[in-house]
């Protein structure tokens, strides 16, 4: 079995609804890169990325179809690991990390869902098989919602079957952050979960002090209060703080998961399957996260993070993120008395609607 064709598309994909939050503030699109490996025998897989705003969607998808498709023609495709060694290597001197990581996990989601299909089996239970469902929180994309419009969307999200939501904090003025996050206190009551997520805008004297402020309110995790970079500023945030931080969407290498751990400041480690280099640095980084004691939470595309935290013993929860494809699937994610149940199905098991993408398609 050979690599005969990889298809690339390059997609801008509105959003339902307009979404906030400190860092990237207004959002309304966001990019789509898809990629289907196809061999001679007629065996395919399917991987994508993405990101936000449609900024830089462009240059993965330029990455891929000029500098890693090449390198993939004539190749046996079960032979991930050397596949993806060699896409690192091919790509490291513009790389190591940022847009090629986005353009590799594109291709080693592929690999992995051929793998998993030509197994018969699926990918949770390729990659492990320790659960057949995940705990699942509302990751809530909110920072300009008025209150009354955040409890309303919060009473949705339970109706909907979750039992754990988070919010934006980060706001200009934290009074904002500290009566958006009472009121959802007093709505949910003392046992519903509330992670809280700053996006990166804090620095380190005014997360100490805001994780200070809120802890009353039983948060569960704080989430990138501070830049991932400044392992030295989580140590502090970590000696003079008692929430638990979460931080890692912003990482995309196992050795910058790798240093993170190792300091001993992260709780949760949260890395991004699509934005991380795949699967199969994704799988390294929560086996080096077991190795330390740590539970594994995860950042978007939630349909593929539920077979990866399916397939292991450190699963924390999973993120349903607001960047969804629902409207493009044919499938769905299944919620159950708030977990997220992995499919029964081959592959990963996410089907695109073609016709429906085909508006919204830039480039193939």
């Amino acid at each position: 079995m050979k690599i005969s064709n990889v298809e690339v598309n390059l997609y801008q994909i509105p959003l339902p609804r307009v979404l906030t939050d400190s860092t990237h503030g207004v959002m309304k699109d966001f990019a789509l890169i898809t990629v289907e490996v196809v061999c001679d025998d007629y065996s395919t897989g399917l991987g994508y990325t993405y990101t936000v705003s449609s900024i830089g969607g462009h240059s993965v998808y330029e990455l891929i179809k000029r500098d890693v498709v090449p390198l993939l023609i004539g190749q046996d495709p079960l032979f991930v690991e050397k596949l993806w060694e060699e896409m690192h290597w091919h790509l490291h001197f513009v790389g190591r990390g940022g847009l090629a990581s986005f353009a590799m996990a594109a291709v080693d989601i592929a690999l992995w869902d051929l793998k998993a299909n030509y197994a018969k089996l699926p990918l949770w239970k390729l990659l492990g098989g320790h659960t057949d469902r995940v705990k699942a929180y509302a990751g809530a994309i909110d920072l300009q919602l008025s209150i009354d419009d955040l409890l309303a969307q919060t009473e949705s999200f339970l109706q909907a079957g979750f039992c754990a939501i988070k919010t934006k904090v980060g706001h200009p003025e934290h009074d904002h952050d500290i009566k958006r996050v009472e009121a959802l206190r007093k709505a949910l009551g003392p046992d519903v979960p509330l992670m809280i997520d700053a996006n990166m805008q804090w620095d380190v004297p005014q997360t100490i002090y805001m994780a200070n402020v809120l802890q009353d309110f039983g948060i569960f995790w704080l989430e990138e209060p501070i830049i991932p970079d400044d392992i030295d500023g989580h140590i502090r945030i970590a000696q003079n703080t008692r929430i638990p931080i979460a931080t890692g969407e912003n990482l995309h290498s196992l050795h910058e998961f790798q240093k993170m751990i190792a300091s001993g400041a992260v709780d949760y480690p949260e890395p991004d399957v699509a934005t991380v280099g795949g699967i199969t640095p994704w799988m390294k980084i929560a086996a080096l996260a077991e190795a330390n004691n740590l539970p594994i939470t995860s950042h978007g595309v939630h349909d593929l993070h539920v077979h990866l935290l399916a397939a292991i013993p450190n699963h924390s929860y999973l993120e349903v993120h607001g960047f969804g494809l629902e409207q493009y699937l044919s499938e769905h994610l299944v919620l159950e008395d708030g977990y997220a149940l992995a499919p029964n199905c081959l592959g990963h098991g996410v089907k695109l609607e073609k016709e429906k993408l085909q508006q919204h398609i830039v480039a193939n």
